[in-house]
């Protein structure tokens, strides 16, 4: 693994995205009263280094956290894998908000194994000028073994935000990525009402061979314009084409060794059997990777909690097929 940078050099990077999607980054740039790019608190930083201890228990090492981000001690809660921490990341800023700059860089060391979730939904406000970036590095050591299952984002109406997920898995190594995307405040009349919404999840080897590349883009109403958001309580003419008429999408991506159709087999079990999933309010196809490195899934369906239910049962399903342990209760609420 490559050795962390300093905190300056992190800061910078976190201020920096690189590149960022033209729908995204369109609109007004300042508005009276906001608070520009690298005000305190608008920039926020997560390090965590987790590593194996004498007893065979994964430990977090080593972190390094600026508001708004920041993480709760990890919990040891799964009680078929006790040695498996679970850290929950927080906001302190109940939200994300324009001018936001989040990045966040996770690395286990070889043969550890950690699990990494949020202590609730992440909420993207309405930005009236400006944009908001969340960059997620994931690095894994030789054996190791990363969960990385947030809560589902919440895009209010009139946001604009880029997440973008990298990681790179050795052959011998396990990743799962989730992430469910509802389509905002539904109860309010928003739905699919952002200006746009970008994310991307990108998997690699440590040469940098790709074997993941999956990208989900969201805009306002078609022919409204770059940047142009839909109305509270309206949808854009092609919305049903794209979503299904659906209000949630789920997405899990299993990398792992072994034969990845019989992987994808255990994954498509789960649907329609597995307890508490309202199955009959979504849709769930199954899927092997390419070169055999893995499986995926994608669920759509009406109701955001039933997509959420429904992908943690399919990753509840792999993770006991690669690691013999169901998905533990993340004790949220």
């Amino acid at each position: 693994m490559t050795a962390p940078l300093s905190r300056a050099d992190r800061l910078a990077r976190a201020a920096d995205p690189g590149h960022v999607s033209a729908v995204v980054a369109a609109g007004p740039a300042y508005a009276a009263g906001s608070l520009p790019v690298g005000s305190p608190g608008k920039v926020g930083v997560l390090d965590l280094d987790y590593r194996v201890d004498v007893e065979g228990r994964t430990v977090l090492a080593d972190r390094y956290q600026k508001s708004p981000l920041q993480v709760m001690r990890p919990l040891y809660v799964d009680p078929v894998l006790p040695h498996v921490p679970v850290t929950y990341l927080m906001s302190t800023g109940g939200g994300v908000v324009g001018g936001d700059r989040l990045d966040i860089d996770v690395r286990l060391a070889d043969r550890s194994h950690a699990m990494i979730t949020t202590q609730a939904a992440t909420r993207i406000h309405r930005m009236d000028a400006g944009f908001a970036t969340q960059d997620v590095t994931l690095t894994l050591g030789a054996g190791a073994v990363c969960e990385w299952v947030p809560d589902p984002l919440i895009p209010y109406a009139g946001s604009r935000f880029q997440q973008r997920l990298r990681a790179t898995v050795p052959e011998d190594a396990v990743l799962v990525v989730s992430d469910v995307l509802t389509a905002g405040r539904v109860a309010r009349g928003e739905r699919w009402a952002v200006d746009a919404l970008v994310s991307q999840v990108e998997i690699t080897r440590p040469d940098g061979t790709p074997v993941v590349v999956d990208t989900t883009r969201i805009m306002g109403r078609a022919g409204a314009g770059v940047g142009a958001g839909v109305g509270a309580g309206q949808t854009g003419p092609d919305d049903d084409m794209v979503t299904g008429g659906s209000d949630a999408i789920g997405t899990l991506f299993v990398l792992a060794p072994g034969p990845a159709a019989d992987l994808a087999a255990s994954m498509r079990a789960a649907i329609g059997s597995s307890v508490g999933v309202r199955w009959d309010e979504v849709r769930c196809g199954v899927s092997t990777l390419p070169e055999g490195c893995g499986a995926w899934a994608r669920v759509v369906g009406g109701s955001p909690e039933a997509v959420d239910a429904a992908v943690r049962a399919v990753w509840s399903a792999a993770r006991k097929h690669v690691l013999g342990a169901p998905a533990p209760d993340l004790r949220k609420g």
